[in-house]
C-alpha cells in the first residue's frame, strides 16, 4: 500500500513538473512573439518613413539614382520578409543602404539645411533608437528561451514538445560593427 502511494506521488510530481515546464516554454515563446511584434511595429514605421526621405533627397541629388534605388530595394525586401530570418537579413541590408543615403546627403549642404530633410532625419533617428531598444528586449527574451531549451532537465521537455532555438537579432555586416569615424 505504501509503495502505491509513493509511486503515485512520484508520478504526480513528474506530471506536474512536465506541465509547469511546458507552460513555461509556451509563456516564453509568446514573449518572443510579442517582442518581435513590438520591434516589427517600429520597423514598419521606419519603412513608411524611408520613401519620404528618399523623395526629399531625390530633389537635391537626382544623379545619385543608384544609391536611391538600392535604399528603396532594401526597404522593400525588408518590408516584405515573411520569416524572422528573412526579416533579420533584410534589416542588415537596409541599415547598410541607409548609411549610404546619409553619406550622399552629406555631400549636399542645401539638402542638409532643408527643414523637411532634417525633420525626417530626426524622426528616423528616434525610430532607430526605439528599434534598438526593441531589439535588445527581443534578444534578451530569446536568450532566456534558448538557454532554457539547452539546460537540463528543461531540455527534456523542449525535446519532447519540439521547442527549438530562436534566432537572435544580430549585426551580420562587419562594416556595421566598426566604429564610426568622426572628422572635423
Amino acid at each position: 500500500m505504501l509503495g502505491w502511494i509513493v509511486t503515485a506521488v512520484v508520478i504526480a510530481v513528474i506530471v506536474i513538473w512536465f506541465i509547469a515546464g511546458y507552460n513555461g516554454f509556451v509563456t516564453m515563446r509568446n514573449r518572443i512573439e510579442e517582442a518581435f511584434a513590438t520591434m516589427d511595429v517600429y520597423l514598419k514605421k521606419r519603412y513608411d518613413l524611408i520613401p519620404n526621405l528618399v523623395e526629399t533627397v531625390k530633389g537635391y541629388a537626382s544623379h545619385e539614382q543608384g544609391t536611391l534605388e538600392k535604399v528603396v530595394a532594401a526597404r522593400n525586401m525588408a518590408a516584405s520578409a515573411t520569416s524572422v530570418e528573412e526579416k533579420l537579413q533584410g534589416e542588415t541590408q537596409l541599415q547598410t543602404t541607409l548609411k549610404s543615403l546619409f553619406a550622399v546627403a552629406e555631400a549636399y549642404p542645401d539638402l542638409k539645411a532643408n527643414s523637411n530633410f532634417m525633420d525626417l532625419q530626426r524622426q528616423l533617428q528616434r525610430l532607430e533608437d526605439e528599434i534598438a531598444s526593441a531589439r535588445k528586449y527581443y534578444n534578451a527574451v530569446v536568450k532566456e528561451f534558448n538557454t532554457k531549451t539547452e539546460l537540463f532537465p528543461s531540455n527534456l521537455i523542449a525535446g519532447v514538445f519540439h521547442f527549438t532555438r530562436e534566432p537572435m537579432f544580430e549585426v551580420e555586416d562587419q562594416a556595421q560593427r566598426d566604429a564610426v569615424k568622426v572628422k572635423f
